[in-house]
Formats: structure tokens, C-alpha cells, sequence
């Protein structure tokens, strides 16, 4: 039968090291019909079994065997979430290979970058759009022999393989040949390269071990806790984002949970409200853009309705502030909870998706405190995560009963962080990865001693919270001779509603100005509570320029004198990663931004 797996190794024994493939077959053998994921077919989601995904993931590495993938090779993957994204990436594990996926935002030359510098053999494409990126640079990719599409996306060409002809190019490969390779898989091997956004230049290829891998899975299932019903999760972020991957892949087959995958970027917060996760993460943008909507809706509530909302969320910060802390609720706390859950929180939660969500997290960039604190008034703790793809994903965390809003929480279990003399965070554990493909230097540089630097600064509470002041290669020094890491003054401004990012500048120069961008769905909000008509960002009326200066003013009152803004531009339109301002990770491009704006910027030091 087509989805059948050989009775030979299923599970993990003394010949088969703990690999996140082998875990896989373990899992397909020991709960074959549990939903490893669903995906939408006319408007239904449909599960996929275990066993079936194994038989999937199976099939897929006998193709790649066929078609010379094997220890050592790599594959790259290029497209939105979708069940053969993750098929592919597993059975490259399984057969002895590293998958690297490449953001699907990507240009064609980035994208070339990659698969070139990766030197894979065969490359995953989504559809058309992003074949045309490959046909566009294939002559510039002397390892490329085969582009395999993803279901129904119609490309035909020399050395196209559709995803429904790829079974067939592996029956000539035995069952017992998979599983050798399978079997043959060690810990410190190379499993996986993850691309870095390329925020200071060209990506560099992390490369995480299987070891890497299955470790910070089981950590991550230990943290999230056992539960009778397992957790299902939505996969819409980038997967070729280690922290996607943890949530999508390792984690999930870790934990026999179910992940389901969003139909489109479009339709995530539709599809949030059908899935209602249990386990849900986002990148600071997602909460941002949550945090603008739920305020919008409470604005709009008067008289007792809106007194019920406020005395609401004044008990669901309470209870917040006690889970956070892993304290007991005292019983009129509990009873006032029940019912403000009952008449205005589970309804908030509901609009949202989130009534079933018991692990939230936010990573990847900075998250300002007021957004993580209008969360915690609805019940729900957004548990902020530190760390890289260096790392694996983790190096802090704010854990269930150790959390403290406006930190990146304790270290990661079994991992040891410290901080160099200059603050720089230095992190050694099992999550640690292996070094730059094909970049001895730049691994040497990061990796001393065991001990990988971070790059980033940070300083320890009392309590061993970790919070991140700055980035080392971000820090200004102005004229003046002063150290100043903008991440925090960036941060404050962006608790304002109106502003999308804001961007400091100063080294070199005798004061600190912003570039500052406004969130669209804000300024629509702010003009027609004050009647200015239109929905238009319109970055020079009068009202909104008085309305960003407040939010400097605000962020200046809390900061010292060489730290303070002294002016300010808005720009006619928000950061893109199309326009190459932003990271597929919507992390800021720092010099970019200042190539593409010198002359705004000039002209705030020649006034």
C-alpha cells in the first residue's frame, strides 16, 4: 500500500541514534493514526496520520537517493509553508543531506546566492513565480541538476520534476537502503543550514547539528509540559526561520503534536480563528499589529460597557501578574477572573483565536512592553524568547512561572550564558552550533573557546532575567564621544501607535535624530477619530507630526541627555523587504536605511 512503511527499524533503538528523522519513524510506529498536520482542501481541513507522514517523508528521501542526494549533499527549499516544505526538509535529514530554505521574499539573485553557496544539487520551488527565480539565475548555479515543484504548480522544463511524478524516481531505491541511511545518521553530523537574514551582509550558512536539533526539541516539549490532548500550532511564519522550524518540525514530531498549515499569509488571522491554537508564536510585527486592533475595538466601547472592559482587564492583569510569577490565585482573585473570562476576556481571546492558547511566544526582534503588557491584561502571557539561529532558536526564555515583562527571561535550560567584559552575550550548550558552512573565518570569529558571541549586549538582574540593551555593531558613538545603543530609544518610540519603525541616527554626529515611519492602519484609525477625513498616512499633516513629536517627547523624558532625539523625520512610506529595508525577518537594515535616506537625514543636521 501506498502509505505503508517497512516493518524494519520504526522506532528508536541502540542501532539508531536520536535524530529528529528517526523520532519521526518512532512516532509513526507508536501512534500511527494521531494527525501529524491538516491542510485546507475546499475549505475543510483534511489530517495526514503519523504513519503517512513518515511514508511520505520516506518516499521523498528514496527520490533524492535516486537523484544523488546523500551524506553530505544539500538540498534548498524555496516557497510558503506547505506539507512538502517540511517532507522535503525531513527526508534530506533522513538520508544524510542538510535542506536550507531560503525566504520566499527572496530575489532572484538572493535566492541564486544561496543555492550557489550552498552548492545543492536540487532545489524545492513553491510555483511558478518562484521557478522563474531559479530559470532566471540557472545559469549562474553550476550544481543544480533538478528543480522539483510543489504540488500543482504547472512548470514544466529541462531537469523539472513535478512533486507528483517525484515518488516515482525513487522505486528503483529499497526500503532497507532508506533506512541504512537512516540508521547511519550521527548526532555531531551536519542536519540543517539556516541562511541568516543578512542584516550586516550576505548570509552565512548556520550549521546545526542533528544533536542541535533533537536536544532543544526535548527541551522546548519539557517547557511546554505534558498535556492529555496534544497541542496543535499554525505554521505561517517563515520556515526557513529556525524558530518556524522548531514550531513547525522539530517540536511538533518531538511532541506528537499537530501543526496546521495557514492557507496564505492573507488568511493567517482567519485561519487563527479556525484553528484556535494551543501553542502560538510571533514575530513582534504579528503582536503589534494584534495589540492595534483589540485597542481599536476597546476605544470604540462607551458607558458601562466600557467600564466592564477596564475592570476586566484590571482583573486579568492581576492574574496575570501572579501566573507570571507561578503564584496560587487567592479565591476572590479566581472568582473575579471567572467572571471577567466570562463576560469580556474569552470573547477578546475568541476574536482573535487565541480562547485556546496556553504557550504564546514572541521572538526574533525586540518586543516593547507596553504591547506584551496589553496581553497580560487579557489573561493571555506572551512568553518573550531570546536568541539565534546559532543557538538553535533559545538562549533565554520567560517560562511558564519565570517571567518578567521587558526581559528576555533566565537562560535556556542546560545552557550557560554569561556576559563578556564589554556586556556581550556569551552563550555554550548542547544548542550551540557547528560553524559557518564553508566560512572558517567568520566561525572563528563567533566561536571561541566553546563559547559562542553573540554579538549582542546584555545585562542580568538580580534575579538572573536577562534583558538586551543593544547590538555591538549598532552602538553610536557621537561627536561627543558617547557610547548610545539605539535599540532601546527605538523601542520607546514604537510603543506609540502611529509609529511602524523608527530608525536612530547619531554616530559621529553632535545629536541623535529618527527616521520614523507610521503604521497605515494607525493613521486611518487616528483621522477618523479626530475627524481629519481620509484614511491616507500623509506624513506632513500638521496633526499627525504633533501626534509623532509627542511620542519623542514621551521616550525622551525617560532617557538621558546624550540619548535624547532632537529631531525627527517622517517618511512618505512605511520599511519594505521588497525594497530592501527590511529582512525577510522584518529586521531593519541599518545601512540601507541610511544610503537610501541621506539627504532627509542631512538636512536634519544642516537645520
Amino acid at each position: 500500500m501506498r502509505d505503508m512503511i517497512s516493518p524494519s527499524p520504526v522506532s528508536c533503538s541502540d542501532a539508531m541514534h536520536d535524530t529528529i528523522p528517526a523520532r519521526l519513524f518512532a512516532r509513526a510506529a507508536s501512534s500511527p493514526a494521531k494527525p501529524a498536520y491538516y491542510e485546507k482542501h475546499h475549505g475543510v481541513w483534511v489530517p495526514t496520520g503519523y504513519r503517512a507522514f513518515a511514508a511520505q517523508v520516506m518516499r521523498t528521501g528514496k527520490a533524492l537517493m535516486a537523484l544523488g542526494c546523500g551524506p553530505g549533499s544539500t538540498v534548498s527549499i524555496l516557497g510558503f509553508n506547505r506539507p512538502e516544505w517540511v517532507i522535503f526538509d525531513v527526508a534530506s535529514m533522513a538520508i544524510g543531506g542538510a535542506p536550507a530554505g531560503i525566504y520566499a521574499t527572496c530575489s532572484p539573485s538572493e535566492v541564486a546566492y544561496i543555492v550557489r553557496h550552498a552548492r545543492s544539487p536540487v532545489v524545492l520551488v513553491e510555483d511558478e513565480a518562484q521557478w522563474r527565480k531559479i530559470e532566471k539565475e540557472r545559469s549562474s548555479l553550476p550544481d543544480l541538476r533538478w528543480v522539483v515543484t510543489m504540488r500543482g504548480a504547472g512548470v514544466t522544463g529541462p531537469g523539472v520534476i513535478a512533486w507528483e511524478e517525484l515518488d516515482a524516481r525513487g522505486q528503483g531505491v529499497s526500503d532497507a537502503d532508506f533506512f541504512a541511511r537512516l540508521h547511519a545518521l550521527e548526532p555531531g553530523a551536519l542536519a540543517t543550514l539556516i541562511y541568516t537574514s543578512g542584516t550586516t551582509g550576505p548570509p552565512k550558512g548556520v550549521m546545526l547539528s542533528h544533536r542541535n536539533l533533537a536536544w532543544t526539541a526535548m527541551v522546548v516539549r519539557d517547557m511546554l509540559g505534558a498535556r492529555p490532548e496534544p497541542d496543535r500550532s499554525l505554521s505561517y511564519l517563515p520556515l526557513s526561520h529556525i524558530a518556524e522550524q522548531m514550531f513547525t518540525i522539530h517540536a511538533p514530531i518531538t511532541t506528537g503534536s499537530a501543526v496546521y498549515y495557514a492557507e496564505s499569509l492573507e488568511q493567517v488571522a482567519d485561519n487563527l480563528r479556525e484553528v484556535r491554537p494551543t501553542v502560538f508564536f510571533g514575530v513582534p510585527r504579528v503582536w503589534e499589529k494584534m495589540q492595534a486592533g483589540i485597542t481599536g475595538k476597546l476605544a470604540e466601547a462607551r458607558g458601562a460597557r466600557k467600564a466592564l472592559a477596564a475592570w476586566a482587564m484590571t482583573v486579568g492583569r492581576e492574574v496575570s501578574a501572579r501566573r507570571m510569577r507561578g503564584q496560587p490565585l487567592p479565591p476572590a482573585l479566581a472568582a473575579q477572573h471567572r467572571v471577567a473570562d466570562r463576560l469580556v476576556l474569552s470573547k477578546v481571546k475568541q476574536a482573535i483565536g487565541l480562547d485556546q492558547a496556553r504557550e504564546c511566544a514572541s521572538g526574533a526582534a525586540p518586543i516593547a512592553k507596553e504591547v506584551l503588557e496589553l496581553f497580560a491584561s487579557l489573561d493571555l502571557v506572551v512568553h518573550e524568547v531570546y536568541g539565534q539561529s546559532e543557538d538553535t532558536g533559545p538562549t533565554s526564555y520567560n517560562r511558564r512561572g519565570l517571567v518578567k515583562l521587558g526581559t528576555v527571561g533566565p537562560a535556556f535550560p542546560g545552557v550557560d550564558v554569561k556576559l563578556a567584559e564589554d556586556g556581550e552575550i556569551l552563550v555554550r550548550g548542547p544548542n550551540v552550533f557547528l560553524g559557518y558552512y564553508g566560512e572558517p573565518e567568520a566561525t572563528a570569529e563567533v566561536l571561541v573557546d566553546g563559547w559562542l558571541h553573540s554579538g549582542d549586549l546584555g545585562a542580568f538582574d538580580d534575579e538572573g532575567f536577562l534583558s538586551i540593551t543593544g547590538r555591538k555593531k549598532e552602538i553610536l558613538i557621537t561627536a561627543g564621544g558617547k557610547n548610545v545603543a539605539p535599540k532601546n530609544i527605538e523601542a520607546a518610540l514604537k510603543s506609540h501607535p502611529l509609529v511602524g519603525e523608527a530608525v536612530i541616527i547619531g554616530d559621529r554626529r553632535k545629536f541623535l535624530t529618527a527616521l520614523v515611519t507610521l503604521d497605515p492602519e494607525a493613521v486611518a484609525r487616528f483621522r477618523r477619530e479626530r475627524g481629519l477625513g481620509g484614511d491616507t498616512p500623509d506624513p506632513e499633516r500638521p496633526e499627525i507630526v504633533a501626534e509623532v513629536q509627542r511620542a519623542v517627547d514621551a521616550a525622551n523624558a525617560d532617557l538621558a541627555r546624550v540619548e535624547q532625539v532632537k529631531k525627527f523625520r517622517i517618511l512618505p512610506r512605511p520599511f519594505g523587504v521588497d525594497t530592501g529595508e527590511l529582512t525577510p525577518t522584518l529586521k531593519v537594515k541599518r545601512r540601507v536605511i541610511n544610503e537610501a535616506y541621506a539627504a532627509e537625514i542631512e538636512e536634519m543636521y544642516r537645520e
